[in-house]
């Protein structure tokens, strides 16, 4: 899955300004030609901010979106349908501990960015914040949710800081075999009884508009796309990830039988884009800077399993120092 962020809060591109240009020039030569930026390579503070901010974000993301459907595991309909969400949302934990461990290259500690997502300083995803009321809820989220993710990842996993790409090839294997999972429950729903089929419509109704929300504001209003772009920590801009989604899965949606919530939703055929209602930001606003309806409750499970978790980290620490060897 993907995390977003708080795209509203505008840029210091006065960061920029202050570097070294020499140094600058020399950065983003490198950065043209294709070259990766590791940790220990020169960089300007701003790329170094928008990547921990971005990272961050997209770790807590992968750890806050494994609750909603780690909900659903006890109540899977089937065995093996539980033994593969919890594989899935296993992974999708993983996912995170990876992406915490790119952050961390960039001198911000995992436990400073537990703690600024506990406390609500740093964000996530605006589509975490929803309920997971049904089953066909989890299942859209596995196919359709992680198929936006995919989106984005691979397209990222083309840009210039090495740690991040090397983490998102990885998850994007993983993510592709999550949206196999998820198309495969949405497929036997879709033609299911019509008490299925039903079910799996409701789920797309109700997640048409955070799925829209998904990708980030459009690229007229996002503060950060430009520079990041330059700098090839995004691959793509918000709107063009929006259409290749839709451009990918609303065929397939529509092969299933299944509508779209939106009935300004369609193809111009002379351009080639889709056109659709403009999304509310206003909402998108306000639940990604924490007024969503679940957010409270998923940030008090964080807070739980961090507290409760505490004691195992302490042990760990005090048994690595038992093999520290003291200096003479």
């Amino acid at each position: 899955m993907y995390g977003g962020g708080n795209i509203f809060e505008p840029s210091n591109h006065n960061d920029v300004l202050n570097e070294d240009p020499v140094k600058l020039q020399e950065f983003e030569a490198r950065i043209e030609r294709g070259e990766k930026i590791e940790p220990s390579d020169w960089m300007p503070k701003l790329y170094r901010k928008q990547l921990i901010r971005m990272i961050e974000q997209h770790a807590h993301s992968e750890i806050i979106g494994a609750l909603p459907e780690g909900t659903w595991i006890t109540r899977a309909p089937g065995f093996k349908r539980k033994l593969a969400l919890m594989a899935k949302v296993q992974d999708e934990v993983g996912h995170a501990q990876l992406l915490y461990s790119a952050a961390e290259t960039l001198g911000k500690s995992r436990e400073d960015m537990i703690s600024d997502l506990i406390n609500g300083k740093s964000k996530y995803s605006n589509i975490f914040n929803y309920p997971a009321y049904t089953w066909a809820d989890s299942c859209f989220i596995s196919w359709l949710v992680d198929a936006g993710a995919i989106v984005n990842q691979v397209a990222n996993s083309k840009g210039s800081y090495g740690p991040y790409c090397r983490a998102l090839e990885r998850i994007c294997i993983e993510e592709s075999f999550h949206l196999k999972y998820g198309h495969h429950c949405v497929i036997h729903l879709a033609t299911g009884t019509p008490k299925q089929r039903q079910m799996m419509q409701e789920a797309v109704d109700r997640w048409w508009a955070p799925m829209m929300h998904f990708f980030g504001p459009s690229d007229k209003i996002s503060v950060h796309t430009e520079i990041l772009m330059k700098w090839k920590v995004k691959m793509a801009s918000n709107d063009d990830c929006r259409q290749q989604f839709l451009d990918m899965y609303v065929p397939k949606i529509w092969e299933l039988g299944l509508t779209v919530p939106d009935t300004n939703l369609k193809k111009n055929e002379e351009t080639g884009m889709w056109e659709f209602t403009e999304p509310d930001w206003e909402e998108f606003k306000r639940v990604i800077n924490g007024d969503g309806p679940c957010n409270e409750e998923r940030l008090a499970v964080r807070r739980m399993a961090e507290e409760r978790g505490q004691w195992v980290r302490n042990a760990l620490k005090s048994a690595d120092m038992k093999y520290v060897t003291p200096l003479a």
